[in-house]
């Protein structure tokens, strides 16, 4: 078949990742039309070689060796209104770019995920969420393209299958749809979503009274800057992929257990019968603060939670740093940490203890 426009070979990755680092893919494409993007899933699967999705390129690290298949690029764009509070939107757009124009639009249910880098394509994949809301509480439908007939179908939220920073697309149909739009159901002049404790402190301590959504999304951008969550160029942290491990969610036993081996309160949220704790206390407990880490590699400055590139580092390195972070804080509280990114290129035994089994 002839091969889709936009084609290019032996294409740097690492530049298109906030790590910035990692091999070229064999073949790249920018689609810019669900047309599009078929035509380069029929061109891979004519090759029999594996299609990596790119969005934004914030949830990734790609190996050194870099990705023997197809980088596809998504540049669907469009926000169109459907309805009160509906809006369906292209998977190539800019998240924030969305929340602040729910947010100018007075449309609630987007919030709190201000800041985050990456794009609307990604969002049911991941479920992303932050500072207590996450977009299954809001995506109404996902249009995706089926790569095994290249047809396209419409996903229900039940359908997608959401969980606490997981969904379908990263299970049981893991590498079977690429995602083409996303319906958001958001409430037109709604309330504000102010559940977790440090956005309300830091709202408390401005005195606003009931705080807007612009307010809110305001201060949900000063928390994350001040973490270096928010990509920015003069930032010393900025080269990587935001919280690099999921929080881990364990039995309230061993909760309990872990609070009473430091003698102290610790962060904890309830999760259903169980208990989510925070992987940047565990990690710092474990003996890993802030800042610290070996060469051109370790934590952010600001939050024990970011893995950084501090310039020139590898791939490889970025893995082995976050395999003695993770054994560390096995040895120190029974928990193990997964991997939040995406990691792409690599031989399964070179990551086989960060992926989630």
């Amino acid at each position: 078949m002839k091969p889709p426009p936009r084609l290019r070979e032996q294409v740097s990755l690492a530049s298109l990742t906030t790590f910035e680092v990692g091999g070229p893919a064999r073949w790249f494409c920018e689609a810019e039309t669900e047309e599009e993007v078929a035509d380069a899933l029929a061109f891979a699967k004519e090759r029999g070689a594996p299609v990596l999705v790119l969005g934004g390129g914030s949830n990734l690290l790609v190996a050194d060796r870099g990705f023997d298949g197809l980088a596809l690029g998504l540049g669907l764009r469009g926000i169109a209104t459907l309805g009160e509070g509906r809006l369906r939107v292209g998977a190539g757009e800019d998240l924030d770019g969305l929340v602040e124009h729910a947010v100018v639009a007075g449309l609630q249910g987007l919030e709190c995920l201000s800041g985050i880098p990456g794009s609307v394509g990604a969002t049911p994949i991941q479920n992303v969420g932050a500072y207590g809301q996450e977009v299954a509480e809001t995506i109404a439908e996902v249009r995706v393209l089926d790569r095994a007939t290249l047809t396209t179908r419409t996903l229900s939220p039940s359908e997608c299958g959401f969980g606490y920073r997981t969904s379908v697309f990263k299970r049981e149909a893991k590498d079977r749809f690429v995602v083409l739009s996303v319906d958001f159901a958001l409430r037109p002049s709604g309330t504000p979503s102010i559940r977790y404790e440090e956005l309300r402190r830091h709202l408390a301590s401005r005195e606003l009274g009931e705080p807007s959504l612009l307010q809110v999304r305001d201060a949900v951008l000063a928390l994350r800057r001040s973490k270096s969550m928010v990509i920015d160029a003069e930032d010393p942290n900025r080269r990587s992929a935001g919280s690099f491990f999921v929080n881990p969610v364990v039995a309230k036993e061993q909760a309990d257990a872990i609070e009473a081996s430091v003698g102290a309160p610790m962060p904890r949220y309830p999760a259903g019968e169980r208990v989510k704790l925070s992987a940047a206390w565990l990690i710092e407990k474990a003996g890993f603060v802030r800042g610290s880490g070996e060469g051109k590699v370790g934590l952010s400055t600001r939050h024990a939670l970011a893995l950084v590139n501090r310039g020139g580092a590898s791939a490889s390195e970025l893995v082995a740093f976050a395999r003695r972070v993770q054994d560390a804080v096995r040895e120190r509280f029974d928990v193990r940490l997964t991997a939040e990114p995406q990691l792409v290129g690599f031989e399964r035994h070179e990551i086989e203890s960060l992926v989630a089994s």
